[in-house]
């Protein structure tokens, strides 16, 4: 087992420990449910579950790892021809009950590929995570990404404003040109290179997902209490359409996991437990509502 695998699969998994913890905390009722399971050709995860909270309608802190054999459709995605792989990964999506609290999203990953003599032959660090708020309140943007740039500075003051740019672009329904929320950081395929050891990688891979908490967990404090209306819930259930679609059409895990036989109740836990879609819905102008798609179309620097 290679260093970099046993410290990020133990890693992991007290981050899930940790992340569930704060939010059972911030909750202050529900409690999540241990959902273990195995995968066929190697490994398996733990699916966390938390539903029906104080605060939390539906929420999902994952941790897996899996190995075997490189599934056909990854092949060739890597342009690798019959190798074994191994992955380990964190991914957690929260949708509150209350439209004043955002959604949120995060994933953090390791994966190495071996050749045909079980020698790695390529390794990488992947994640992000990303605010998908209902209502802007702009002091929780600006607190949400300064609390991922603070973590991603003393690894470099440019990962912050680059990964700022690929999570705005890739979070993104390109078939409404909106983005899905308000952004984060995203990065992947981040290598061993001239500049960087994987260890490296590993400590702003990590450093990254140690920050969730305090960039999540106050933002939900402020708002949980404040009080909503059912035009609110209504304008909720919209923008949970909009993030259902992305997740759908767009997301490359989601449809990697569905194509490739992955387990589809952890795979669509990141769907919201309710829906809506209004047609040809368009918000009243200067209204709340509207103010929040003006930053949805053009993504903003929040700090």
């Amino acid at each position: 087992m290679s260093k970099q695998k046993e410290q990020f699969t133990t890693f992991i998994h007290e981050l899930q420990d940790r992340i569930c913890a704060a939010l059972e905390k911030v909750d202050g009722g529900g409690k999540f449910v241990e959902d273990a399971w195995e995968r066929p050709g190697g490994g398996g995860g733990k699916t966390r579950i938390l539903r029906n909270g104080t605060v939390i309608e539906k929420g999902g802190v994952n941790t897996s790892v899996v190995y075997g054999e490189l599934p056909q459709l990854m092949q060739e995605r890597l342009n690798a021809s019959e190798a074994q792989f191994f992955a380990c990964g964190i991914s957690l999506v929260i949708h509150p009950k209350n439209p004043m609290v955002p959604t949120v999203h995060a994933n953090f990953r390791f994966f190495e590929l071996y050749d045909e003599n079980g020698d790695v032959k390529d390794a990488w660090f992947g994640g992000g995570a990303d605010l998908t708020p209902y209502y802007l309140f702009e002091e929780d943007a600006v607190h949400f990404h300064q609390t991922l740039k603070s973590a991603c500075d003393p690894f470099g003051e440019e990962l912050y404003p680059n990964y700022k740019k690929e999570c705005d672009t890739y979070f993104r329904n390109t078939h409404r040109d909106e983005s899905r929320g308000i952004g984060g950081v995203f990065f992947d395929y981040l290598k061993a290179d001239e500049q960087h050891t994987l260890d490296d990688w590993m400590a702003f891979t990590t450093a990254v997902g140690d920050s969730f908490i305090q960039a999540y967990c106050p933002i939900v404090a402020r708002r949980k209490a404040l009080p909503y209306n059912q035009r609110a819930l209504d304008w909720q259930g919209i923008r949970r359409g909009r993030y259902v679609e992305f997740n759908l059409i767009h997301d490359r895990g989601t449809l990697f996991g569905l194509k490739t036989n992955g387990r589809i109740e952890s795979i669509l836990m990141s769907l919201p437990a309710t829906a809506s879609w209004e047609y040809n819905h368009h918000p009243e102008e200067g209204s709340p509502e509207a103010q929040l798609l003006e930053v949805l179309v053009t993504p903003r620097d929040w700090v």
